[in-house]
């Protein structure tokens, strides 16, 4: 078995443990067992809840890094992968639902995750080829965290087999930061030309009443 499968499995029975008894009694000794996983590769590749939840979020962007979006405008391309990873979290739902449900009691691990998923938005935003490089790049990642979080604030409550509510949600947040002119596809907005000179005066020997002499032939 190879690393990557060893880890998708073990993260799988630790959420299924999770849907089951919530996320404080998720333990990764049992989760290895639950998956017939060697507990000594589990002790070295999972020290801890904390490696779990990384190697969680990690597995989500590759789900909606794994192919490259279709052509389309930016926010089409965001779209899509973003619902790529609203799809993983589908398929993990009831352990998903445990962990946001204790996240409130526990700040330093919902510290954690938002500068993973801070990370993850810069992901996503170079997947759909658009600059999360530098100054405006960490703005750009911050304004689509807030999208992230929004959608993932739909989905849980979402019961529609076709996550429209979801689409619905992730849509929106997509459109307000379109508002943004320039956000999505790294242009600054072009700046306003500043006012013409007006043109000095014509000599009075040489202007004609109701003429420019500065009017091409």
């Amino acid at each position: 078995m190879t690393d990557s499968e060893f880890d998708r499995a073990l993260v799988a029975a630790a959420f299924l443990l999770a849907g089951e008894r919530g996320w404080t009694r998720v333990s990764i000794a049992e989760a290895a067992r639950r998956a017939d996983l060697g507990l000594d590769r589990a002790r070295a590749r999972f020290p801890g809840r904390a490696a779990l939840l990384h190697r969680f979020g990690s597995l989500a962007d590759q789900a909606a890094l794994a192919e490259p979006p279709a052509e389309a405008p930016a926010r089409d391309r965001l779209f899509e992968l973003l619902m790529r990873r609203v799809d993983f979290l589908q398929s993990h739902r009831a352990g998903m639902l445990a962990l946001l449900r204790y996240l409130p009691t526990d700040p330093c691990t919902s510290m954690m995750l938002a500068c993973a998923s801070l990370r993850s938005m810069g992901w996503l935003l170079e997947g759909a080829a658009i600059d999360a490089t530098g100054p405006r790049g960490a703005l750009r990642a911050k304004g689509l965290l807030a999208v992230w979080l929004a959608t993932v604030n739909a989905w849980r409550t979402d019961q529609g087999e076709d996550l429209a509510a979801t689409m619905a949600a992730l849509d929106r947040g997509l459109r307000r930061a379109e508002q943004v002119e320039g956000w999505m596809a790294g242009r600054r907005p072009a700046a306003e030309p500043p006012p013409s000179a007006a043109p000095p005066p014509p000599p009075a020997d040489e202007a004609t009443f109701g003429e420019d002499p500065f009017r091409p032939d």
